[in-house]
């Protein structure tokens, strides 16, 4: 078993699913941030909860040459979309998209399946395949 599914095995034993892992450099510190979602949403008590939990398998099997900072939190109400399993999870959600030619596509996400999008766009519907989005995100129109 490896880090990933040992922490989303911990995270699930809490009453949530991971949603992303990354570990990135800001302010010259290394930071490994696991995003979690769940239907009854997520607050500070249910990050503080998973930390807990998945802090022990961290220390097994330290990420990032073991010098950094662990960071868990809900992946916010504009999100990146990385992987089919995160659009399903946002149909009926506004999203924006970017295809390889740096076109920007905004909408309802409509449908997903494991090949392609159906997006509801001021031109209409568009079916788009994972292989032509270069980056896509949910946003809120404030």
């Amino acid at each position: 078993m490896n880090l990933e599914e040992s922490i989303e095995i911990a995270v699930q034993g809490c009453g949530a699913e991971v949603y992303d892992i990354v570990s990135l450099k800001e302010n010259d510190m290394n930071i490994f941030r696991v995003y979690v979602t769940s239907k009854e949403g997520i607050n500070l008590d249910k990050c503080a909860e998973i930390s807990r939990m998945i802090s022990p398998i961290l220390d097994l099997d330290e990420p990032m040459n073991g010098k950094y900072n662990l960071e868990v939190s809900s992946p916010g109400i504009e999100r990146k979309l990385k992987n089919p399993r995160h659009y399903k999870a946002s149909i009926g959600d506004k999203v924006k998209l970017k295809d390889f030619d740096k076109n920007t596509i905004k909408g309802e996400l409509l449908s997903a399946d494991d090949n392609e999008i159906k997006i509801k766009t001021e031109h209409g519907e568009e079916i788009i395949s994972y292989d032509e989005i270069s980056s896509a995100s949910t946003y809120f129109e404030w």
